[in-house]
């Protein structure tokens, strides 16, 4: 029998928990070497807290963890008893084996060889939008975009200070739609 990847419900906010359990109690079981990898997809975003942009990592899919095993009932169970798992994503009574395909467009699509990161921009502007200043000296000032540096999540800003038009470099974060 051939390892497949699975997918391990948990109770929510217990993922990081239900995989170090598995991977430390994967060499106490008699079966332990047919579990392989453990995985949560992560991706990192930009948040902004107390002014500073901080980069958090994010759970693609909470309540989910993803397991290589060549799963057998007794290892099954042996999952399902851990604290903070709830069972398998299943098809009727026995789990559902994702295929190689799937994994491989979830974990790719979340950076290289097969990374469990990935930085995700939540918005998007475009030249000529009117925004509202929500952070930084310009707080609370309206203006329109002048330039868009995607790559680099900045937007040139063009604000009215004292009548004369005033270009101003800021980060999406400091900035919203109106």
């Amino acid at each position: 029998m051939a390892m497949h990847w699975y997918v391990v419900t948990t109770l929510s906010a217990h993922e990081d928990k239900v995989k170090k359990l598995i991977e430390r109690q994967k060499d106490k079981w008699p079966d332990g070497a047919k579990v392989g990898q453990v995985k949560i997809p992560l991706h990192e975003m930009a948040e902004l807290r107390g002014g500073k942009k901080r980069i958090v990592k994010k759970k693609l899919m909470p309540g989910y963890v993803f397991i290589e095993a060549e799963l057998t009932d007794e290892l099954q169970h042996r999952i399902r008893s851990l604290p903070g798992v709830m069972g398998f994503v299943s098809a009727g009574t026995e789990p559902q084996i994702l295929s190689e395909e799937e994994m491989h467009a979830l974990f790719t699509e979340m950076g290289p060889a097969v990374a469990e990161e990935k930085q995700a921009t939540r918005i998007f502007f475009t030249e000529g939008e009117i925004v509202r200043i929500i952070d930084g000296p310009f707080a609370n000032f309206q203006g329109t975009i002048d330039d868009v540096n995607q790559e680099k999540g900045k937007v040139r800003v063009r604000v009215e200070i004292f009548g004369r038009a005033t270009p101003v470099e800021l980060d999406y974060l400091q900035v919203s739609k109106i």
